[in-house]
């Protein structure tokens, strides 16, 4: 007769497994710490680079080709690649992760912000002008306001990508959760890929309805309008 099968989950190897978020819930919280980190900080640099890139192109009508040809052609790029072509710039660090992310995340910001920017009706603009307001406090009393319901959707739609693609650092080993992935795939440790897999799932929705709610609170005549 075989032996019975053990009772620790751990030991059986199952993909469910309470015993493994017990043991290893301080790996596990610094997985996801370092996951946030590597989530938000190239999607703050890229916010502060799309946003110029994005009025810039409104301003002047021959930069918009150009700034929106080259961040789709950064976009295009495989991930492995992107890291391959940033590698003896940054070495194996967390900043060559950062500065792929930045990369990929400024396609979405600077479309959909420019997109916002450009629906701004016109003759809202010159009752602006009409009233005295100077182009720095157009840009940033009436431009920018009225295109936040565009530009969130685009930082939503990139921060989920983020959370995705910051596993594919686990390649230099700053992945986040996904180093927890990645040396489960090698290990075949079922629970820890489950767990990994689920907490970025997690991760991307709780970011999702979080940057939702804060485009509702900045956005409240969007609420008034569709109420």
């Amino acid at each position: 007769m075989s032996p019975p099968a053990p009772d620790d989950c751990l030991a059986r190897n199952t993909w469910i497994c309470g015993e493994y978020l017990t043991t290893r819930r301080h790996i596990l919280l610094d997985a996801v710490l370092e996951h946030l980190q590597l989530t938000a900080v190239p999607l703050a640099l890229a916010l502060a680079l799309a946003v110029p890139l994005a009025v810039l192109a409104r301003r002047l009508r021959w930069a918009a080709g150009p700034v929106l040809a080259v961040t789709t052609i950064l976009y295009t790029i495989p991930s492995l690649a992107m890291f391959s072509l940033l590698l003896p710039v940054y070495g194996l660090s967390a900043s060559l992760v950062v500065a792929g992310l930045v990369l990929y995340s400024l396609t979405l910001l600077v479309r959909n912000i420019l997109a916002g920017l450009r629906a701004v009706p016109e003759e809202t603009r010159q009752a602006a002008r009409g009233m005295g307001y100077g182009p720095v406090r157009l840009l940033l009393t009436v431009e920018l306001p009225l295109a936040l319901p565009a530009a969130m959707a685009g930082l939503r739609i990139a921060t989920v990508s983020a959370v995705s693609l910051v596993t594919i650092g686990a390649i230099v080993g700053f992945g986040g959760l996904g180093n927890l992935i990645y040396a489960g795939m090698n290990t075949y440790f079922k629970a820890q890929v489950l767990t990994a897999s689920v907490l970025c799932v997690v991760i991307a929705v709780a970011a999702d309805l979080l940057l939702l709610g804060v485009q509702r609170l900045l956005t409240p005549w969007t609420r008034a309008a569709g109420s």
